[in-house]
């Protein structure tokens, strides 16, 4: 099963490769891995997707907190609703007889064009990892030339849990439609 983490740390040389290392150490994969600046100077924010054992999150949980630049550590696939989103580059064969096509099926995915040549368009996808590889599938029949992607970016919920919503807003004889 995966698990998405985020980890909150100093922003100091090496890092990254402490925490990759400590989670290869103990066998596991990473399948995602996306670093970046936070709010505050000087902390930056990992979000990591683990593939493993279900019993042995907690502990890279704790061995994650002991490394001395590691501030904060949190489980979100454990503490409840959280948005994800990756992004992708993709680049599209598009001849003149193709570009509607191609920019009707961009459209659908509410891709945006950050590229146009003569013969390929550059689009920008970002979403869910399920709307990635559906966007790619549609893709495919016209040629694509050249992907990049990042990996996932996470955040907890800032809103209402939709269990606390169901909770709240209806009495014992009222059902939610």
């Amino acid at each position: 099963m995966k698990n998405t983490f985020t980890i909150l740390s100093e922003d100091n040389p090496g890092v990254l490769m402490r925490i990759a290392g400590l989670i290869y150490r103990r066998g596991y994969n990473i399948e995602s891995l996306s670093v970046g600046h936070t709010d505050t100077p000087g902390v930056s924010r990992f979000t990591v997707v683990i593939d493993g054992e279900e019993g042995a999150y907690d502990q890279i949980k704790k061995q994650l907190l002991k490394l001395i630049e590691v501030i904060d550590v949190i489980n979100l696939t454990k503490e409840g609703p959280f948005v994800e989103r990756w992004l992708s580059l993709v680049k599209v064969k598009a001849p003149l007889s193709q570009r509607p096509d191609v920019l009707q099926t961009a459209e659908v995915f509410r891709c945006r064009v950050v590229d146009l040549g003569t013969e390929a368009i550059t689009l920008e996808i970002t979403g869910d990892k399920g709307k990635m590889i559906a966007c790619m599938e549609a893709f495919k029949p016209y040629g694509i030339i050249e992907t990049a992607g990042s990996g996932q970016v996470a955040l907890s919920r800032a809103g209402f849990a939709l269990e606390e919503i169901v909770e709240t807003s209806f009495t014992d004889t009222e059902q939610p439609l």
